[in-house]
């Protein structure tokens, strides 16, 4: 069983900045790959990043340059550092993790840029 918080979400003007976190919890493979989902109102849920155990990152061309995902050496902490924040960025983010086809996801957190 697999546990994924997120935390970090909130409120900022366009150009501004957020960090989210994700932390995960319980029967981990070392060799997993985790990633930031979102879902904004009306749309389907979409990918926005990834990052496998060994580094290898991957991001939508929406976010590239803007946003960077990374995670903590121990590798059950996942970051999203999201710069220059657009309103089109408003959305739940939601935290994946994926190891050996089992797929686990967080509950959510909201980010909202406007003003």
């Amino acid at each position: 069983q697999v546990e994924l918080v997120e935390s970090g979400g909130g409120v900022r003007q366009p150009g501004g900045s957020l960090r989210l976190s994700c932390a995960a919890s319980g029967s981990i493979s070392s060799d997993n790959t985790m990633g930031w989902y979102r879902q904004a109102p009306g749309k389907p849920r979409e990918f926005v990043a990834s990052i496998a155990s060994d580094g290898t990152t991957n991001y939508v061309g929406s976010v590239k340059g803007r946003f960077t995902i990374s995670r903590d050496n121990a590798g059950n902490t996942m970051y999203l550092r999201m710069n220059d924040l657009k309103p089109e960025d408003t959305a739940v983010y939601y935290c994946h993790l994926e190891t050996g086809g089992m797929h686990s996801w967080g509950k959510g957190t909201l980010v909202t840029v406007s003003g």
